[in-house]
């Protein structure tokens, strides 16, 4: 049926591997972030920078990084960017195998939500579906007596051939804030990229197309009606870490969210799920 197995990165980082008839796949505890997923006689579904060192600490750069419990900057000065999940150490809570298919679920020990930047009693559990497919699923719970709000996105990198010839499709009628201007309304349905694209998209539909080189790539998302669409270009490549100067040419983010006005509110007792699946036209 397929292997489910802890091993240890040479850097130190724990990671689970799975290796099935379906799919190869590996997350680290470390941010219960996964940096590999293949389905089985076909391309990876994920890039990372192979300038990142994976050093503990460090969040990975590339996979889907985990942005928890706030995306991008935090209103108060100091605070780290796109919150503090991605850094902390998960637990794996359960492993299910049904048919030819991995359920995995991992979960943040209160003992890693950091009160300093979150102090509300919350939960938040992320499950891995592999199979042909990847889903991801981010699941917050508010155990306390008052609300919360909260912004979050599943930071997802794709491998591309070749930005110059990358076109996305299926924005056709929704909105975006690029460079904290706008909105602006997406009249076409397809992007194209000539330059720095950061646009974080609202009244979004619920599936988007990469097509690339090598095949289109499907994302979709449940329950989050915004997205993150992001390559840095030639002048920002050389400022990030972890990251060589031309990887802005092989990759791009198209991540699901709950950002702007689509953040979540969750009462007491109130739970709230987003999803992502992404997969091989």
């Amino acid at each position: 049926m397929g292997l489910v197995t802890t091993k240890r990165h040479p850097n130190g980082l724990d990671y689970v591997a799975v290796d099935t008839a379906l799919c190869q796949a590996r997350i680290f505890m470390q941010g219960a972030q996964i940096d590999q997923f293949t389905p089985a006689g076909k391309e990876p579904l994920l890039w990372v920078s192979n300038a990142d060192d994976y050093q503990p600490g460090n969040g990975i750069r590339g996979g889907i990084p985990i942005c928890w419990p706030w995306f991008g900057m935090s209103d108060t000065l100091g605070f780290p960017q796109h919150g503090f999940a991605r850094n902390k150490i998960w637990s794996l809570e359960s492993v299910k195998m049904r048919d030819q298919l991995v359920d995995l679920i991992f979960t943040l020990p209160a003992g890693e939500i950091d009160k300093q930047y979150w102090p509300h009693d919350s939960q938040i559990k992320v499950l891995f579906t592999l199979g042909e497919t990847l889903s991801v699923s981010l699941v917050n719970t508010n155990n306390a007596h008052y609300d919360v709000t909260l912004t979050q996105a599943l930071h997802s990198y794709f491998p591309i051939e070749n930005i110059h010839q990358l076109t996305a499709s299926g924005f056709e009628g929704s909105q975006y804030i690029e460079f904290g201007e706008g909105p602006f309304k997406q009249d076409d349905d397809v992007v194209q990229f000539d330059q720095e694209t950061d646009r974080v998209y609202t009244k979004l539909a619920h599936t988007q197309e990469l097509h690339t080189q090598n095949g289109t790539i499907v994302v979709s998302r449940e329950n989050s009606q915004s997205a993150v669409l992001w390559n840095p270009w030639i002048d920002k490549s050389v400022r990030l870490s972890r990251f060589n100067p031309d990887d802005y040419l092989t990759m791009v983010c198209l991540e699901a969210a709950n950002v702007l006005e689509d953040c979540v509110l969750l009462a007491p007792g109130q739970s709230h799920t987003m999803t992502t699946h992404i997969g091989w036209k």
